[in-house]
C-alpha cells in the first residue's frame, strides 16, 4: 500500500531491507558519514599522544577509553540502522547530516574531556548525534510491520538513555559519576539487546561486515600516519635519524600485517545470528581502540627518540606492544578461532604474548615486527577452514562470494 505522506513530500518508503539483497555495498553517504568519525578518531588519538608522552597514562588511558565509546556506539548504531532500513532519499541524508553534525561537536569537545575533565560539550555533540538516531527509528517504525515494537524500543531506549547522560552531567566528579557513568554505558548497550530480542532487524551480512572493515582500514590509517610523521622527524633532524627511519619502515610493516590478520577470515559468517552479531559489533570497541592505540604508541616513540616524552624507553616501547596484542588477541577471539587450524590457534596467542616482550632490546617494534611477519606466513600456509570442517554452527548467509570485508 502507497505512503501518502512518502508521495507528498518525495519520500522513499522506509520498509525493512532484504538481508539477502543481491549487490549491497557501502553507499557514498556511507563513506561520507565515517569522515567526521575520522575526525574524533584522530583527535582523541591525539590526545591520549599527549597524556601518555607526559606521564599520565591512567587519567589518559580513562578519558580514551570513554571518548572512544561514544565514537565506536555513535557509528555502529547508524551502521546497523542503515543495513536494516537505509533509504538515501533527501530526509534521510538530512538527519544523516545531523548526526553528522553531532560528532563533530562530540570531536570538538574530546579535549576538553581530556584536559579539564569538562564533558558539557561532549555530552551536546553526543546527544545531538543520538538525537539524529531516534528520528531514524521513529520514521523507520512507521512501515516496520512486525518490527514495528522493535523500533520503538530502538526510539523509547536511545531517547531515554540521552536524556540520562545530560542528567549525568549535573553530578561533580567523584566516585559516584564513575559509577553512573559506566551505568549509562551498560543502558546504550542494553538497547539493541532489548529491541532485538522482540524481532530481529534484517541486517545484511556482506554489507555490516564490509562497513566494519572500511572502518578498521581507516583507524589502522593513522599508524601510516604516523610513521610518515616518524620520516618527517627524521628529515628534520630532530632525532636520530636511523632510528627514527627504522621505526617508520617497521610501522609500516606492522600495521599491513594487522591489516592482513583481521581480514584473514571470512567475516560475514559471523554475524548468522543476533547472539553471533553481539560479539561482532561489540567486540569491535576493542579492536578499534586498540588499532587507534597503535598509531599513538609509534607517536609516543617517537616523542622517546626526539626526547620530547617524559616517560623511560620500556614505557614507551609498551605503548606500542599492549595495544598491538590486545588488537591481535580480540580479533582472533572475534573472527579468527572458529575458521582456524591448531596451528593458527596457537600462533596468534602465542604471538601476541611474544609482542610484549618487545621492550627487551633498544630496537623499536622489532620484535613485534618480526612476530607479525611471521604470523603473516603462517596464515598463508594455513588458509580458514573450509564451512563443513569450522567449529561451532554456522548460520545465515554462507556463501563464498569474494568480498572485501571477507578478505577472500
Amino acid at each position: 500500500m502507497a505512503d501518502p505522506t512518502a508521495a507528498r513530500f518525495r519520500l522513499t518508503r522506509m520498509v525493512p531491507r532484504s538481508a539477502d539483497e543481491e549487490h549491497r555495498a557501502a553507499t557514498p553517504l556511507e563513506l561520507f558519514f565515517d569522515l567526521v568519525f575520522v575526525i574524533a578518531v584522530s583527535i582523541a588519538a591525539s590526545n591520549l599522544h599527549h597524556a601518555l608522552s607526559e606521564g599520565h597514562p591512567a587519567s589518559g588511558l580513562y578519558s580514551y577509553l570513554f571518548v572512544f565509546f561514544g565514537i565506536w556506539w555513535g557509528w555502529m548504531n547508524f551502521t546497523w540502522f542503515a543495513t536494516s532500513f537505509g533509504t538515501d532519499d533527501w530526509f534521510y541524508r538530512v538527519l544523516t547530516f545531523v548526526q553528522m553534525g553531532g560528532v563533530l561537536v562530540y570531536a570538538a569537545g574530546i579535549g576538553r574531556a581530556f584536559n579539564d575533565h569538562d564533558y558539557r560539550l561532549l555530552v551536546a555533540g553526543y546527544v545531538l548525534m543520538r538525537i539524529g538516531m531516534v528520528a531514524q527509528w521513529l520514521r523507520a517504525s512507521r512501515n516496520a510491520g512486525e518490527l514495528r515494537r522493535t523500533t520503538q524500543i530502538y526510539a523509547f531506549g536511545i531517547a531515554t538513555t540521552q536524556v540520562l547522560w545530560l542528567g549525568w552531567l549535573l553530578i561533580p566528579e567523584s566516585p559516584l559519576s564513575t559509577v553512573v557513568l559506566l551505568l549509562l554505558i551498560a543502558a546504550e548497550l542494553a538497547v539493541p539487546i532489548l529491541a532485538e530480542r522482540e524481532t530481529s532487524t534484517p541486517w545484511h551480512p556482506h554489507h555490516i561486515t564490509e562497513r566494519f572493515g572500511l572502518f578498521t582500514i581507516i583507524v589502522l590509517g593513522e599508524s601510516l600516519l604516523a610513521s610518515a610523521n616518524a620520516i618527517i622527524e627524521a628529515l628534520q633532524g630532530d632525532g636520530d635519524l636511523a632510528s627514527l627511519i627504522s621505526l617508520s619502515v617497521l610501522t609500516l610493516v606492522v600495521t599491513a600485517s594487522l591489516w592482513w590478520i583481521y581480514f584473514w577470515p571470512p567475516h560475514h559468517r559471523e554475524i548468522g545470528s543476533f547472539s553471533r552479531s553481539v560479539r561482532y559489533g561489540y567486540g569491535h570497541y576493542i579492536i578499534l581502540a586498540a588499532a587507534a592505540a597503535v598509531s599513538v604508541g609509534v607517536e609516543v616513540e617517537i616523542d622517546a627518540l626526539t626526547d620530547e616524552a617524559h616517560i623511560g624507553e620500556m614505557a614507551a616501547s609498551l605503548t606500542i606492544a599492549i595495544p598491538v596484542a590486545v588488537f591481535m588477541l580480540t580479533v582472533w577471539w572475534v573472527t579468527v578461532r572458529e575458521h582456524a587450524d591448531r596451528t593458527v590457534n596457537i600462533a596468534i596467542p602465542a604471538g601476541a604474548a611474544l609482542v610484549l616482550a618487545d621492550p627487551i632490546i633498544p630496537i623499536p617494534i622489532a620484535i613485534t615486527s618480526i612476530v607479525l611477519v611471521a604470523l603473516v606466513v603462517i596464515l598463508v600456509r594455513h588458509p580458514p577452514l573450509k564451512k563443513d570442517q569450522e567449529r561451532g554452527h554456522i548460520t545465515g548467509d554462507d556463501s563464498d562470494e569474494p568480498s572485501l570485508a571477507t578478505g577472500s
